[in-house]
């Protein structure tokens, strides 16, 4: 069976893996840098400079806890960092590919008729035949419609990725994921940041009463935020550029040194050529179900390209699905436990449904709540900041829904996401021993609290 796979990301390269292991003969076309926006221009390098910003604060507040320092930040030593730590992984994903077997066309990729792409690329243009073809061609910024959005001071989020220094003031549009992690980082390095988000709560996708507990979290640490705010034009100044704002029923005029734009993303499919291969798709969007499957049985498309929740480990568990449904086997992807992270100071991750969605859905759930206050090792980490929130339906106690907002959530938000997909129940947590200290008792306790009788804190 021969394998084409479009795209070098984490959908595709985990798909080109996946298919050689099952027998496959891939090739693996890229116009790019393997990795994909995660590795190179995404969840890694953002993360980089995320250590680097936690250092530096921890350092800041070494005096309280008895060690005195003054830090000092060499930002080209920053990005040199980042740069390399981008380099071990990209490579990294390369040399998985010569040990797997998968054949790398580097180029960009265009559908030629039903069952052929056209490759052109520096080293001249090829041309694939493939039995299957998968293709994972990722998402790119969307640029807002916004008067003045092309000004010299505007940047999306893989340009706040590569400045040479740290920016005085800047304004972050858009409240998701994206721009609260950049804002973070960029506050916690001396910019003055000023977020702004359209929706009444930043982070509108997430538990909002988490997502409100974040907010005034990054208000302590200087991120100012405007929320149901709505930004009418930017206009170039000196030395800075002024972004108009309607809020509250006036208007707002800030100045910041750099404007990053962070308001979604689209599928990155321009180029390929869709329709001369006949495959479905909404504006670029390429419509898959949840085998993977598009409309023409031997093309399957994976992560960012679809359109679905744009998440690093969503595009390579659908990676995943795609190969193993391109070589016969029967398999499908189930989105429901898929964790959503945001790596903020602090932390705050979600699996399953948020509060909000359980009241839209009209369920019957029962919430438990835990504060880090009250855990010792959240206390020793980062101060006690955030909480734990667990829902459950409350006939049959199967959990609904975790979320953590605190020092560790990333890594602990697993324990949610199996005991959803696992179909696990409100007992099964809080029968289980989690060790002390660690910030996951907190998740026993929030379940423990569910049904009132939580150890470390009243329960009312």
């Amino acid at each position: 069976m021969k394998i084409a796979v479009i795209g070098g990301g984490p959908g595709g390269y985990v798909a080109a893996i996946r298919a050689a292991q099952l027998g496959a003969d891939v090739t693996l076309i890229e116009r790019g840098s393997l990795g994909g926006t995660c590795l190179n221009v995404g969840c890694i390098p953002t993360k980089a400079l995320l250590h680097t910003a936690r250092l530096l604060d921890g350092i800041r507040q070494g005096r309280e806890i008895g060690v005195s320092a003054v830090p000092e930040v060499d930002f080209a030593q920053v990005q040199k960092h980042k740069g390399k730590i981008v380099k071990k992984l990209t490579g990294g994903v390369g040399m998985l590919m010569k040990a797997n077997g998968v054949a790398v066309l580097n180029g960009s990729a265009s559908f030629d008729g039903e069952r052929a792409i056209s490759v052109k690329g520096e080293d001249g243009a090829a041309r694939v035949s493939p039995d299957r073809i998968i293709i994972a061609t990722g998402s790119k910024p969307a640029v807002p419609p916004i008067p003045g959005i092309e000004s010299s001071r505007c940047v999306d989020s893989s340009g706040a990725l590569s400045f040479e220094g740290v920016p005085k003031s800047m304004a972050v549009i858009g409240g998701g994921v994206i721009g609260v992690e950049l804002a973070s980082i960029y506050s916690s390095f001396g910019a003055k940041v000023t977020l702004i988000e359209a929706m009444p709560e930043i982070l509108p996708l997430m538990d909002s009463e988490m997502a409100g507990m974040l907010r005034k979290l990054l208000a302590r640490r200087g991120v100012e935020t405007l929320v149901s705010a709505k930004v009418e034009s930017i206009e170039d100044g000196d030395g800075t550029a002024r972004v108009n704002v309607s809020a509250g029923g006036g208007r707002i005029t800030l100045e910041a040194e750099k404007i990053l734009f962070c308001t979604g993303r689209r599928p990155d499919t321009e180029g390929l050529a869709l329709d001369s291969a006949g495959i479905a798709h909404d504006r670029g969007r390429v419509i898959a179900d949840s085998r993977m499957r598009t409309n023409v049985p031997w093309v399957y498309a994976a992560g960012d390209c679809t359109g679905g929740v744009m998440l690093a480990h969503a595009a390579s568990a659908q990676g995943e699905t795609a190969a193993e449904g391109a070589m016969g086997l029967d398999a499908e992807y189930d989105g429901t436990a898929c964790p959503s992270c945001v790596y903020a100071d602090p932390e705050f991750a979600s699996a399953g449904l948020s509060e909000d969605e359980a009241r839209r859905r009209g369920l019957a759930y029962s919430a438990g709540k835990f504060p880090l206050a009250a855990n010792g090792k959240a206390l020793i980490e980062n101060g006690g900041e955030g909480a734990v929130k667990i829902l459950s339906d409350l006939s049959s106690g199967k959990i609904l829904g975790l979320h953590i907002l605190g020092a560790r959530a990333t890594d602990m938000i697993a324990e949610g996401a199996l005991a959803i997909g696992l179909g696990a129940t409100i007992s099964d947590i809080a029968s289980t021993v989690h060790a002390h200290p660690t910030v996951s008792e907190a998740v026993r306790e929030a379940a423990l609290a569910s049904r009132k009788e939580a150890i470390h804190i009243l329960n009312r």
